[in-house]
């Protein structure tokens, strides 16, 4: 504010100050301009000035006419008593010019024109005007200039002050609550916003909201994924120590001792196995290899499969199979599908059924695992793809149970395909995966 208050005042002044000289020159020239009028010449050559105009100090200009022989021939009322040139280095010069002069302390403005006949000089005129009112406007104009600026400038700081003040109070209660949260490790508290405008501040505290949101988010799941971890560890690892401790004891290897080793260690390796596919996928280390895959060739070998795994126990039907060819990892998608039929077979009581399809749709190929089992609840539904999440109300957790991983790598490895995959259930009546790919193009 300052500093532009200063370039228009600067700016402001300087037009002021050549808009006044500008009349003051103008004026003089005007005079310059009625005096010659009334110049006359002696047949002597003599300049002879008549009825020279009525000039005095109130009106600020004094008027010389000297002839060529240096003498003062004709002089303004207001300074007859002065025999001196107003301004005697013009006087010498000889030519016209404006400049400025001295006199009794007065600053004055001078225009030296040399009156001439047929190129010869027979005498010079000398027109002044006091500056005094023209510094004194400037002078005021400069103090009035002076003064609203420093009253702008503490108007427009304080009025800033103000509004900055309100308009950063919001900043300074997310730094409060930021530092309130790193010293109390509580991400379940917000930053609050009484104000309903849709302004930046309100957009950065609604943003840092929703990051600790998600943050707390994260740090539950991280919290209830180490405590699942562990619970998942302790298990198979107390039931071998239980079985080593009891060999000891009977200091023999019991066969059935080491058939549950056998089984405990080997959920052990399937779970580090899950996590590591999990940690591979998430940190993006975990490659696909991308290829056109025959969706339906590949759901018959599935079909063939599992059909095998249920026994006598369920029986799984191909119900639909159109021909779709996508762009994809075989060896994942396979997985996939071995994944939910194995789980459909899985909760399936005995007597049950499994169906399979796969339709065309548009561009999208759309694949069906539908069981006829207990259903999932519907307050599990929307954890269901959680790690280590399972519905024990509807499936009771057996020594062949999975972890609640299987799901999870389901769900990463259809997004990684550019396609979705849900889930619709009743409890009594059976359980749905739809799984959407899009068809490859060409």
């Amino acid at each position: 504010m300052g500093g532009i208050l200063l370039i228009f005042g600067a700016a402001v002044y300087i037009l002021v100050s050549v808009t006044l000289l500008n009349q003051v020159d103008s004026m003089l020239a005007g005079v310059a301009r009625d005096i010659t009028q009334v110049t006359k010449i002696s047949p002597m050559g003599e300049l002879n000035v008549i009825n020279l105009p009525s000039l005095d100090m109130t009106a600020n200009a004094f008027v010389q006419v000297w002839g060529g022989n240096g003498k003062l021939v004709s002089t303004s009322p207001s300074i007859s008593a002065l025999a001196v040139s107003i301004d005697p280095p013009a006087l010498k010069e000889g030519k016209t010019l404006y400049q400025y002069s001295y006199l009794g302390g007065a600053r004055l403005r001078v225009l030296t024109v040399p009156l001439q006949i047929g190129g010869r000089t027979i005498g010079i005129m000398q027109v002044g005007a006091s500056l005094s009112v023209v510094d004194a406007t400037r002078e005021n104009l400069l103090s009035i200039m002076i003064s609203v600026a420093v009253i702008a400038v503490l108007i427009a700081a304080l009025g800033s002050w103000i509004l900055l003040g309100r308009a950063l109070a919001p900043l300074g209660a997310i730094a409060d609550t930021v530092d309130q949260i790193n010293r109390a490790d509580d991400l379940s508290r917000r930053i609050p916003y009484r104000d309903e405008r849709d302004d930046e501040i309100g957009n950065l505290v609604e943003s840092f909201n929703q990051t600790l949101e998600r943050l707390e988010s994260l740090f539950t799941s991280q919290q209830r994924f180490l405590a699942d971890v562990s619970h998942e560890l302790r298990t198979p690892l107390t039931v071998i120590k239980g079985n080593v401790d009891l060999m000891r004891r009977i200091k023999e290897a019991d066969e059935e001792s080491l058939g549950s080793i056998d089984q405990e260690a080997g959920r052990l390796t399937r779970l580090v196995g899950g996590l590591l596919m999990l940690a591979q996928a998430e940190s993006g280390k975990l490659a696909l290899n991308i290829k056109p895959v025959e969706l339906d060739l590949l759901l018959t070998e599935v079909f063939t499969e599992t059909r095998v795994l249920a026994g006598s126990k369920v029986k799984v039907h191909l119900n639909e199979i159109d021909q779709a060819i996508v762009n994809g990892d075989r060896d994942r998608l396979k997985q996939v599908l071995l994944n939910l039929v194995a789980n459909a077979i899985q909760y399936t009581p005995q007597g049950g059924e499994v169906f399979l399809s796969i339709k065309r749709i548009g561009d999208q190929a759309r694949i069906i695992i539908r069981d006829t089992g207990p259903g999932i609840p519907a307050a599990d539904l929307p954890h269901i793809f959680d790690r280590f999440y399972r519905a024990e109300k509807s499936r009771t957790r057996s020594t062949t149970s999975g972890f609640g991983l299987g799901l999870s790598i389901t769900k990463w490895i259809v997004e990684r395909h550019s396609g979705r995959i849900e889930v619709q259930s009743k409890e009594g009546k059976g359980t749905t995966f739809v799984i959407w790919l899009g068809i490859a193009e060409g």
